[in-house]
Order: structure tokens, then sequence, then C-alpha cells
């Protein structure tokens, strides 16, 4: 099987997915995308989504005044993004870390570095969650590895040694500029929810699949 290079993917999946709508267009609001990012995890964005309507329903999607809220008001505004106790805990420590830094957009103006430390400092916020806290509301050119990214990449016969160096071995090959970043995570997602699936891959509607183990040997890559 022939690899394909990182360019030619990138092209293929903007071919496939490139006129789909992505929910972190440049000008989503940043706190809405960093509780976005929050109450995505372990969960579909949809669920997420429904979840951050009721925010906005409620006029508390404003850093001081979900804050002022119990934490049994907000578990049970976003009770539709699942494990409501556990994320409403990773909201509050998020909006202290807000507070800690004077505001949001104090918070977002760090240099990137400086901002990644403090996001993996704070319950509940891993280096996906930062990361896509650091492309999508900061605008701050970032890595977002997730399980699409990694599953993609491995079926295509690309991908570091270990687990742990996925990030650093994307960001030796993609561009370096934040919209190029952006556009790359968007295709990659939309890309894995809509044909690359963990199970069951719609393989017969992807252009990759002649490069693609999944593809062609489907018990071989967990197909």
């Amino acid at each position: 099987m022939t690899v394909p290079t990182i360019p030619s993917v990138v092209e293929a999946l903007a071919r496939m997915h490139g006129g789909e709508r992505w929910h972190w267009d440049e000008g989503a609001d940043p706190f809405e995308v960093a509780l976005g990012a929050i109450l995505v995890q372990r969960t579909a964005w949809a669920n997420a989504e429904r979840a951050i309507e009721r925010l906005r329903g409620a006029r508390v999607l404003d850093p001081e005044r979900l804050a002022a809220l119990s934490d049994a008001d907000i578990e049970a505004l976003i009770r539709p993004a699942g494990q409501y106790r556990t994320k409403t805990r990773k909201l509050r420590a998020f909006l202290d870390l807000i507070a800690r830094e004077g505001s949001l957009a104090a918070l977002l103006a760090l240099p990137p570095d400086a901002q990644r430390e403090r996001l993996l400092a704070t319950w509940g916020i891993g280096e996906e969650t930062a990361d896509a806290i650091l492309l999508y509301a900061a605008h701050k050119p970032a890595v977002v590895v997730d399980a699409y990214a990694r599953r993609l990449f491995s079926r295509l016969g690309h991908g570091p040694a270990s687990d742990a160096d996925w990030r650093g071995w994307l960001a030796e090959r993609l561009p370096s500029d934040r919209p190029a970043l952006a556009r790359f995570h968007a295709l990659v997602v939309l890309h894995g929810k809509r044909l690359c699936h963990a199970r069951r891959p719609r393989c017969g509607q992807c252009e990759l699949a002649p490069r693609c183990r999944a593809a062609l040997a489907p018990d071989e890559a967990g197909a």
C-alpha cells in the first residue's frame, strides 16, 4: 500500500468535507468556544450544543453570570452534555482560572505557552481541550490531537511510535499558521464523524480508501 503524503490527505479531506458546516467558525464567541471544548468531552457535539443552547437561553454565556449560579443550577442547564456533575466542576475550575487572570480576555491574551500551561494546570482540562481553546477561542496556533486524527493517520500508515508523540509528530508536518491548523482539525473531525468511524467505516464513500488499510484489510484495522 502506498502511504499518502500529509498534504495529499488534507487535499482529499477538503474535497470531501470542505463545504460542510463547522461549529467553531471565525466569528464564534470565545467563551462559548471554551465552554463547548469542555462540555464536548466524552460526548457527541450535538449534546454539548444542546447544553450551550440552554446556557444561552438562561442568558449566562458570560463568565461572571455563569459563576454566579449555584452548582445545582449549572448542572440542570448542562445536563444534555452528560456527566453534568463532573462537567460542572470542570466549568467551575475554568471560571476560577478566568477570575484569577482578571478576565477571559486577559487569559486569552497570554502568550501561547503560558496560556497552555495555565489551562493544563486547571482541573478537567487536558491537552485536547487546552489546544482547542488556544486554537479556536484565543486564535493562536495549536495542534489539536484527538481520536479522529489518530485513527485516520494510523489507518493511512502514518503516526509516531508512541501515542504520547502525536502532537509533536503532527506539528512537524503541518503548516504553522493558525487558519491552516484550524481548518485541518475541522476537516479531520468532520471526516471522522461522517466516514472514518471506529467501527464500520464508510470506506466506499472515501477518496482515501485505495490507500487505507481499514478499507483494504478491514479485519486488521479493526473496522
